[in-house]
């Protein structure tokens, strides 16, 4: 079984930053892809950014792109979100997932392990 655990969110002032992690359990953390996903208040969930397997490849939603940055330590079986530039638009809660391959997709269905969440908050 496969646990995943989010942590790092909070509450932050526009232009801030934030470091999001998922710690993850389980021995193929290394082989899988990780994403981030969020949904905000009233609104479905959306990808964020993931990264595959061996963290060459990475991929990010637009409205993120130069602003967050996904990375993951498979020695620590972590995967991290930096995210800069924080916006109001930016505030929803953050799940972290597990790819169901190693390469990974910006679909929902794809990944099969999710984490239960970590909310983040920027004031305008």
């Amino acid at each position: 079984q496969v646990q995943l655990v989010e942590s790092g969110g909070g509450l932050v002032q526009a232009g801030g930053s934030l470091r999001l992690s998922c710690s993850a359990s389980g021995r193929t953390f290394s082989s899988a892809a990780m994403g981030w996903f969020r949904q905000a208040p009233g609104k479905e969930r959306e990808f964020v950014a993931l990264i595959n397997w061996s963290g060459w490849q990475t991929a990010y939603t637009d409205s993120v792109k130069g602003r967050f940055t996904i990375s993951r330590d498979n020695a620590k079986n972590t995967v991290s979100l930096q995210m800069n530039s924080l916006k109001h638009e930016d505030t929803a809660v953050y799940y972290c997932a597990r790819g169901r391959t190693g390469w990974g997709t910006k679909a929902e269905a794809d990944f099969d392990y999710w984490g239960k969440g970590t909310q983040v908050t920027v004031s305008s």
